[in-house]
């Protein structure tokens, strides 16, 4: 913002001092109005709406104290330096408390005016960028859902709820890619108290190691080539909300070593910078790898993975809880035609069968493509078998390039087999569900499922 789109108020009895201050100023690019007393300084006030005022202590009709008050009650982000001629600590300390922004005494150095003035805007900017934010926060996250039948997914849902009531627990979410993880992390900032404050993400992956470590701490003024200006970074910005580090296993060995201090003690520096800052912000961080295989090779620090591993939530991927893919694929079809301000739609009972049992490896990222693409392509009040991609037709996966399996010439019965092989693997462990879901590649989860589906509970042995 130019200095020119700033309006600062000057009220003080002492003409030599208006005169003095409007003229600096006016050449600093601020639009400036002076006046010289309580009254006329309230009508000014509620005409102007200044972003700063230079206010003198001792006024002809009142106090400046007073004022200071009244002006902070409209506008309490107000940026107010506080002038006098009988300046002391008392009175300094009271004129802070008051919500002053600082305290010059009078006559007061040009410099001293000009860079007091230009910080507190800035601060005045910063304040109410943050309180966007935490609006915009607000609303953003407040229907966050976390969509799923199975008793995988309701294990998770209790434990989001567990940890976003905990404060600021760090909190290591895993699993493949697609499966929901960033959907995992706003519903756990949305179930706690920082649910008004930002919520804020970064990908791991996504820059440089010196560009990765601004984004995260900010810089200084010429800390490197381009720092033009001085940079507040994530951490900083994101003060009592949250933040969200994807890709963890992909940061930098250099911004590992920082992101542990700062875990350690909520403390960093800008790049450049030699003042600490401490900031209340809950980490949580995401991953598709296998961090523990990382830390064996050297490629992750072991202390760092403890530090996030406080509460560690792993979610499986979309083929191990068929059960869930029905109601997921309603709840995304509605999303997606609302979002695309198309006609509701709904599947056909043969579209959620071919749904359901394809293997989705792609996990929910996939199974939302699919919906978009059918939306986008095809008209009706249904989705259709004809309107989904033919990979999801049995044997018509295009990764599986090899198939371990050759389908007779007369085809098979798909249904019939896998009811087949689960009563087969049922009587070999003699109704041990677990080591039958071992069997057959699947969780115990799944198999539960597969048994209601096919009707095979009263034929469990023993």
């Amino acid at each position: 913002m130019s200095n020119v789109t700033r309006h600062v108020l000057v009220v003080d009895d002492e003409n030599l001092i208006r005169v003095w201050l409007e003229s600096h100023l006016a050449d600093a690019g601020y639009r400036v109005t002076v006046t010289e007393d309580v009254a006329r300084a309230r009508d000014a006030f509620a005409q102007t709406a200044p972003d700063a005022v230079l206010l003198d202590l001792k006024l002809p009709d009142g106090s400046g104290m007073d004022l200071l008050r009244e002006f902070r009650e409209t506008d309490p982000d107000l940026t107010a330096i506080m002038l006098s001629a009988h300046g002391d600590i008392s009175t300094a300390v009271e004129a802070v408390k008051s919500g002053a922004y600082h305290f010059l005494e009078k006559p007061p150095q040009l410099e001293d005016v000009l860079i007091t003035l230009e910080k507190g805007l800035e601060t005045r900017g910063l304040k109410r960028t943050v309180s966007g934010l935490r609006r915009q926060a607000g609303w953003r996250f407040a229907g966050i859902e976390i969509v799923g039948r199975s008793e995988l997914m309701q294990k998770i849902v209790d434990l989001v709820d567990k940890v976003g009531a905990s404060g600021g627990t760090t909190v290591l979410l895993r699993g493949e890619s697609g499966v929901g993880k960033e959907v995992v992390a706003q519903a756990i900032h949305a179930r706690s108290d920082r649910a008004e404050f930002p919520f804020l993400e970064i990908n791991c992956t996504a820059l440089p190691e010196a560009l990765l470590e601004s984004e995260l701490f900010g810089h200084e003024r010429g800390a490197f080539t381009d720092a033009r200006e001085r940079k507040q970074g994530l951490m900083e910005f994101a003060d009592r909300g949250t933040v969200l580090l994807d890709e963890i296993g992909d940061l930098p060995a250099g911004a590992q070593a920082k992101l542990l201090r700062f875990l350690e003690t909520r403390t960093f520096k800008r790049l450049g910078g030699v003042r600490d800052i401490t900031v209340d912000v809950r980490i949580i961080a995401s991953t598709n790898r296998d961090l523990e295989a990382a830390v064996r090779d050297g490629s992750f620090r072991r202390d760092l993975f403890f530090r996030l591993n406080v509460v560690p939530i792993t979610i499986p991927p979309l083929r191990e809880r068929p059960e869930d893919v029905m109601p997921l694929a309603k709840f995304l079809l509605d999303k997606l035609t609302t979002a695309m301000r198309r006609p509701a739609r709904s599947f056909s009972r043969e579209a959620l069968t071919m749904l359901e049992r394809y293997a989705w490896p792609g996990n929910v990222r996939e199974l939302k493509n699919v919906i978009e693409r059918a939306i986008i392509l095809e008209d009706g009040p249904e989705v259709l078998p004809a309107h989904l991609p033919d990979e999801l037709r049995p044997g018509m996966s295009a990764l599986d390039l090899e198939p371990g399996y050759t389908l007779p010439a007369g085809g098979i019965d798909l249904e019939m087999l896998e009811r087949d092989l689960l009563r087969q693997a049922l009587q070999r462990t003699r109704g041990n569900k677990t080591r039958a879901a071992e069997l057959l590649g699947l969780t115990r989860d799944t198999l539960r499922y597969r048994i209601e589906k096919y009707g095979l509970v009263g034929e469990q042995p023993g």
